[in-house]
């Protein structure tokens, strides 16, 4: 590929169609996310990662190598390392006395950072501890939010937007139900955050609609909320903002009711009613000497006369 004047010209037709991809586009790609690790990891850290990486494949990337790097002080290493791998969600994982099992979660606009969240890690089970039957690979999740803070505070709100961007999947039409089996739980109590992963079992009930049944299956986090970088309102407006292509036309004199009935209302020009054809019927018709109750007036009336 060649760069003349800031435009980037492919080449060949693989850098065209690398180029297409990474085009702007109406409705856009599934967000992929990419996983971090820090210059000091442990091994709560480390086996975090991993998990998580699990769950959220194949829309993820793992980079495997250490990268000396401070995300709150210095974001540069993350934009490169998103318009390199094309990902607009992160994860990054460090270690250290001042601030043990680190996880900062976050996401980019434009490939520059717009928000992210760091949470301390308290409490952690694993896929290998929790020894149950896993979910396929690529598995769209339920998402339960519970606790008041996810309605009330800034920060939890903003918590919650960044944890449905990062697990959502996929965007898809419609989905059967046997498609769901997978749930992750996030519930805000007491200025912590648990996060719980659980198995969908659908059991026999006896009638058409199945039996519903929880299974953990990990991985299990107990969170603590510590720093955050928020993106100002006019920011985070303007990366929500949705083309005018995408967004639905308002239709004309078209209405529903509470129950979901459609409305229509019609526009008609004024009628002659004298000029409206009727059946014709014997007894309607004029015959001679027949006079009309208007004509009859008329000829009633005696024209004035001038006086001399």
């Amino acid at each position: 590929m060649t760069q003349l004047d800031g435009v980037v010209k492919p080449k060949t037709k693989r850098s065209k169609r690398f180029l297409q991809s990474r085009e702007a586009k109406l409705i856009e790609n599934t967000k992929n996310a990419m996983i971090l690790k820090g210059g000091n990891t442990s091994e709560t850290v480390t086996q975090a990662l991993k998990d998580i990486y699990a769950l959220k494949k194949p829309s993820a990337v793992m980079y495997k190598k250490k990268n000396i790097t401070r995300p709150f002080e210095d974001q540069t290493s993350l934009e490169f390392f998103s318009k390199k791998s094309d990902c607009s969600l992160f994860l990054f994982g460090s270690h250290n006395k001042k601030r043990p099992n680190n996880l900062i979660f976050g996401r980019m606009f434009d490939f520059h950072v717009l928000d992210m969240i760091e949470l301390g890690i308290e409490k952690f089970s694993s896929l290998k501890e929790i020894k149950k039957s896993t979910c396929p690979e690529g598995t769209k999740p339920l998402l339960v939010f519970a606790g008041e803070a996810f309605d009330t505070d800034n920060e939890y709100k903003r918590l919650r937007s960044i944890f449905t961007d990062f697990f959502r999947g996929p965007n898809v039409p419609c989905i059967r139900l046997a498609g769901l089996e997978h749930l992750l739980h996030f519930m805000a109590l007491e200025g912590k955050i648990y996060m719980r992963s659980y198995k969908v079992l659908l059991k026999k009930s006896g009638c058409r609609t199945p039996r519903i049944e929880l299974e953990e299956m990990g991985p299990s986090f107990d969170f603590a909320l510590r720093r955050t970088h928020l993106a100002s309102d006019d920011l985070y407006k303007t990366a929500h903002r949705q083309p005018k292509a995408l967004k639905p036309k308002k239709k004309k004199n078209i209405s529903h009711d509470a129950f979901g009935t459609k409305f229509g209302r019609l526009h008609m020009q004024k009628q002659n009613l004298a000029k409206l054809h009727t059946r014709k019927m014997k007894g309607l018709k004029k015959r001679r000497g027949d006079t009309v109750v208007g004509e009859e007036e008329t000829s009633l009336k005696k024209p004035k006369m001038e006086e001399l």
